[in-house]
């Protein structure tokens, strides 16, 4: 029998990539983190002085550095035409430049490729902006996380000071508030909840209770689909 497929929506530090790795290792599923995809066209512009606002360059950068992950012992790595760039993608330029990049339709329609070819045989966790509504319209189970940004300004907070990037907090915070406001009004796949999918408020819940409510809504899903 064909596994299913979970879609992971939400804003930014919501909670989506920790909480989909964990239920990809959980249930032996691929895990797809499709905002490192566009976190790396971000990086490539950068990092090749091709200007966010020039759609047709940042497509041909696609195409010259393909965006590849690796499953390791440490973790997911990802590359860009053979280069890692893990840590790269997580800078406050790139952090602060995605929202812009990820905008295009050229470039969505590009990495949208990509994901739906690694979610057609099923069995894969994707987590993202319009996974459940663009990319996995038909994924069994969709899930929309939500959480209140002092709560995800926080968790950003935290995570940049353990890699050692500096940050101020209300800085932080801001720009959360900007990214949340450029990902849900853009015109390309905004931001929004599937008419199907489950909300799930992740403020005050720890990443395990987080965990065990998902898995609550996939064994009801797969019982569902066994009778």
């Amino acid at each position: 029998m064909k596994e299913i497929n979970i879609a992971i929506d939400g804003p930014a530090s919501s909670g989506k990539s920790t909480v989909a790795k964990i239920l990809a290792k959980n249930y032996g599923y691929i895990y797809t983190d499709t905002g490192a995809m566009y976190r790396g066209v971000t990086y490539l512009a950068i990092k090749h002085h091709v200007p966010f606002s020039d759609e047709e360059k940042l497509v041909e950068l696609l195409d010259r550095y393909p965006i590849t992950f690796e499953q390791t012992s440490d973790g997911q790595k990802v590359y860009a035409n053979g280069e890692e760039i893990t840590e790269a993608i997580r800078q406050n330029d790139v952090t602060n430049g995605v929202s812009e990049v990820s905008a295009w339709s050229k470039v969505r329609e590009k990495l949208v490729e990509v994901q739906k070819a690694i979610a057609k045989n099923g069995g894969v966790v994707m987590d993202g902006r319009d996974i459940g509504t663009a990319v996995l319209p038909t994924a069994e189970v969709k899930i929309f996380l939500v959480a209140s940004v002092l709560e995800r300004a926080e968790r950003r907070f935290k995570e940049n000071q353990a890699k050692g990037i500096m940050t101020d907090f209300d800085t932080l915070k801001q720009e959360i508030e900007q990214r949340d406001y450029l990902d849900s009004t853009r015109e390309v796949s905004p931001l929004r909840q599937a008419e199907d999918a489950v909300k799930v408020d992740t403020t005050g819940l720890s990443i395990s209770e987080v965990v065990s409510v998902i898995e609550q809504i996939v064994e009801t899903q797969k019982n569902n689909q066994n009778r």
